[in-house]
């Protein structure tokens, strides 16, 4: 059997249709070679293998990324959930030896142009999206820049860019199922149509009730009614409901003193289970049934998926981080 070639900086500079003495300078970081030029060679070098005592720590000392986080979201009912999310991200980036530059930033303002500039001041070779979805003009210029993107807690449904989320739809679908088992059979769902990750917990209620025979489900979107008005709705009985699932803790723990004191005119019984987990939940009276979210388990997969792409991996994942159900108090058998 033949004994396999080991690469070399020829090797290097003919995939990329430059000078050996270019390879060399880039490998070894001296002046005079672009920051895009480097870090092409670097990538090249990876991708075929190349070991050098020389220039190996360069390669791999050279993996800078950044990781755009919400802002809204840092600073709201869901900064426990990012908080986790950016743990994780930072604990692998350490053991990964990954310089994570993380910054804040307005998600009702992002454009091009802005996360363009939040790369550059970084000199980062990778970008990790928080909360934030892809759209065509920032996956077209990933692949021109050659700068990897990584989706944290979102999802890209044209599979252009690779992603980290937890188990939406099978979350919803057990959630779902834990209020079919109680008993329940009228079963609304609060939801919004903004993001992809949040369709498919729409999709996951779906399922579970198409699959129980009997049971209807009735799907109310957040930009129709706002939480406090199908609460009045809920109170009113409106929709002759049982149990509801909620498409996030902070909605659903905004309902629970009216659902539950001693003024409601709800029968008892009603049943109503949230997602996320977010440590309101776990302060909340009674405490919330709802669908934990391994946040720093998210911010880890991101991380190590980021470094795949970063060392010349290519085809798109879709990483899914599983959820499990807390039982909390707000579930009851009918």
């Amino acid at each position: 059997m033949a004994i396999q070639k080991r690469a070399n900086q020829t090797d290097i500079a003919e995939r990329l249709g430059v000078s050996v003495s270019t390879v060399s300078r880039a490998l070894a970081n001296e002046i005079g070679i672009s920051d895009a030029v480097r870090r092409e060679v670097q990538r090249v070098a990876r991708t075929l293998g190349y070991k050098s005592k020389h220039s190996m720590a360069a390669v791999l000392g050279d993996k800078r990324a950044v990781a755009l986080v919400p802002l809204g979201s840092a600073t709201s009912g869901l900064s426990g959930f990012y908080f986790g999310i950016v743990e994780g991200m930072r604990e692998q980036a350490a053991a990964s030896g990954m310089a994570l530059d993380v910054r804040l930033i307005n998600e009702s303002a992002v454009t091009l142009e802005l996360v363009k500039k939040q790369v550059a001041q970084a000199d980062a070779g990778g970008l990790l999206l928080a909360g934030i979805d892809a759209w065509d003009e920032l996956t077209d210029w990933s692949a021109e820049a050659d700068v990897p993107l990584v989706l944290v807690n979102g999802s890209d449904p044209e599979m252009r860019v690779s992603s980290v989320a937890p188990a939406n739809y099978y979350g919803a679908y057990s959630a779902t199922q834990r209020l079919l088992s109680a008993g329940h059979r009228r079963i609304l769902h609060y939801t919004h149509r903004y993001r992809p990750t949040i369709r498919q917990r729409q999709r996951g209620f779906e399922q579970a009730i198409a699959k129980t025979p009997g049971a209807a489900g009735i799907v109310v979107n957040s930009d129709e009614r706002r939480t406090g008005e199908l609460l009045a709705d809920i109170l009113a009985g409106k929709h002759e409901v049982t149990a509801a699932f909620i498409w996030n803790d902070i909605a659903a723990v905004e309902m629970l003193e009216a659902l539950y004191g001693p003024e409601s005119p709800l029968p008892p019984g009603f049943s109503i289970i949230g997602f996320d987990d977010l440590p309101l939940a776990d302060m909340a009276t009674p405490r919330l049934s709802t669908m934990r979210v391994d946040r720093e388990a998210i911010g880890r997969g991101a991380v190590r998926l980021l470094a795949e792409h970063m060392d010349g991996e290519r085809a798109v994942q879709q990483l899914e981080i599983g959820v499990s159900m807390v039982e909390g108090e707000t579930v009851f058998t009918v």
